[in-house]
């Protein structure tokens, strides 16, 4: 058997994640962040998707097209551990891996079959860059993906960690109306590495057409600017 195989893309993800930064750890946590899967030519083929409606949740397995190595490491340093702990590479999500590859659940929105790029899959909850290759499309199976008394080694649980996030109203108001709960959802999670913790320093957030400014004092995230991208000033 060949040790080399060959693989290639059948999509790729449009998401509102321009930049690494802010991108939730792991999918499902940002549940509303919403984000299409558009086959390339080659794939649009409805007849691919065919029962696809019955499932309401999909694995995706794709590739971190911007962490790769041309060396791999056997351990890596998780952020959440501070960036100065060591964990085995098998033993964390990171995207420094040997063959670069992603896993996310993510959830169906809506399947579209007759759009001007053929079939698209909207879907919610997606931990994705934009432009991300999608190499495969599994549906997800609840009587056997789900473990409900899973242990979870180090990761974090439901919940834990979340920051309060304050932010006066004539800023709200500049965030569009359909991705203002999914941006501060996106800010509750603390996109910060797991090692920063500087209350004098401004982070920037980028999502969709806008870019945010904020601090983080005990506990506290406080936005300080809304800019729009789609406006001209």
């Amino acid at each position: 058997m060949s040790r080399y195989f060959q693989v290639e893309p059948i999509a790729y993800i449009r998401t509102g994640f321009s930049d690494k930064f802010g991108i939730p750890r792991q999918s499902g946590l940002v549940a509303d962040s919403r984000a299409t899967i558009v086959f390339y030519p080659k794939y649009r083929n409805s007849e691919a998707l065919r029962g696809l409606e019955g499932y309401s949740h999909l694995w995706l397995i794709w590739f971190f097209s911007q962490s790769q190595n041309e060396k791999w490491s056997p351990t890596v340093r998780p952020p959440k551990l501070g960036g100065n702990k060591r964990m085995g590479v098998f033993a964390t999500r990171s995207p420094y891996r040997p063959n670069s590859l992603g896993l996310s659940s993510v959830k169906i929105e809506k399947i579209d079959f007759h759009s001007s790029e053929g079939p698209r899959i909207q879907v919610l909850g997606a931990d994705l860059l934009d432009d991300t290759p999608i190499l495969d499309i599994k549906p997800y199976l609840a009587y056997t993906d789900s473990h409900p008394d899973a242990m979870s080694g180090f990761a974090f649980k439901e919940g834990e960690g979340l920051l309060k996030v304050k932010i006066e109203s004539t800023l709200a108001e500049q965030i569009p109306d359909d991705i203002k709960e999914t941006v501060l959802n996106i800010l509750a999670q603390d996109p910060r590495p797991g090692y920063q913790d500087d209350p004098s320093r401004l982070y920037k957030l980028d999502y969709d057409n806008i870019s945010l400014g904020f601090t983080v004092t005990q506990g506290e995230l406080t936005v300080k600017s809304v800019c729009r991208k789609d406006i001209e000033v």
